[in-house]
């Protein structure tokens, strides 16, 4: 409830089974929608926590940019509701949240059912639905890695690809591992750590090293991936922002028949050489007008890891004049 009360500016007081809300009448509109929508749920038997409270509180966000934004007529009608002591309260909360959640699409793996947190996820899921080749851009946090994971374990339990390939550019040791330690797949892991927790969370680590072993399921440097076709491939390129122009470009031409690619990236995280122009930034310019190309940007307001880690991006775009500007 605290969450909720300092998200919304209300004092909430639970006593057994009623619930009363204290503050702005707009606000205690949505915050009953919202309090009606998880109860919802958890009839439902799902889970709910302070992230599906959240993202309830982005998509209404968005729906209420969205009805500013609409031009108004003076024959709309406004949403009418009543005190306790039956006099009428008007309010323009969106009467609708319940659809707008729900209707949007969902990842469906075995092992679990992923809702998007928020207006761009769903976007971003929809995208990968739609497109064959995506781009996912935006700062940590936002959830772009382990979507496409899921979209890609998805689709092959559903068996409409045969297999799954990640991969990363290894520029922090300039994909010149030799210096490190055991063996190539003892060299490589630490780089692609984060694929594989996807991995495990969406499909389980038992059968997730099942399918590596079995090569249907392959994680490797992006080096890797030179003169190779991907026919019926679901291929994800990570931290694509360190990557060269020659290696992005080598890397969307590998995308063979039955396909899909997603490319992740943050654009403010390169680590590139001075004066190495980013794949990531170039396919962006060149691809954007691509109809089978898909584009979806992400916010610090789109940060589902950590409240701290939305106000720490917001505060690096202030510093560097972006204004966290989507």
């Amino acid at each position: 409830m605290s969450f909720l009360e300092q998200a919304l500016g209300l004092e909430i007081i639970s006593r057994g089974n009623e619930i009363t809300l204290i503050g702005d009448i707009e606000k205690i509109a949505l915050g009953r929608e919202i309090l009606n929508l998880m109860w919802g749920k958890l009839k439902r038997g799902e889970d709910v926590d302070i992230h599906t409270v959240s993202a309830a509180l982005r998509f209404s966000d968005e729906h209420a940019e969205e009805q500013r934004s609409a031009p108004q007529h003076h024959h709309q009608r406004r949403k009418t509701d009543h005190h306790k002591d039956g006099k009428p309260m008007t309010s323009s909360t969106p009467t609708n949240l319940k659809e707008l959640i729900e209707t949007k699409g969902q990842i469906v793996t075995r092992k679990k059912t992923i809702a998007p947190r928020g207006p761009v996820q769903a976007a971003y899921i929809e995208a990968m639905q739609k497109h064959e080749a995506v781009f996912g851009i935006g700062p940590a946090g936002t959830g772009k890695t382990y979507l496409a994971v899921a979209q890609a374990v998805s689709l092959f339990e559903q068996e409409k690809v045969e297999r799954i390939i990640l991969s990363r550019p290894a520029v922090e040791a300039g994909e010149r591992l030799g210096f490190l330690p055991g063996d190539l797949k003892e060299k490589i892991d630490p780089y692609l750590r984060p694929l594989y927790d996807a991995l495990y969370d969406t499909m389980g680590a038992e059968k997730a090293e099942k399918r590596i072993l079995s090569k249907d399921i392959e994680i490797a440097p992006l080096a890797f991936m030179r003169g190779r076709t991907l026919n019926r491939a679901f291929v994800i390129l990570d931290e694509a922002q360190n990557t060269t122009a020659m290696q992005m470009k080598m890397f969307l031409t590998r995308l063979g028949e039955g396909s899909r690619m997603v490319i992740t990236g943050d654009p403010t995280q390169i680590d590139l050489p001075s004066g190495e122009t980013s794949g990531l930034l170039q396919a962006m310019d060149i691809l954007h007008d691509l109809p089978e190309v898909g584009l979806i940007r992400f916010g610090s307001k789109d940060v589902v890891r950590s409240d701290l880690v939305a106000k720490i991006v917001t505060a690096y775009d202030r510093h560097d004049g972006r204004g966290g500007a989507r």
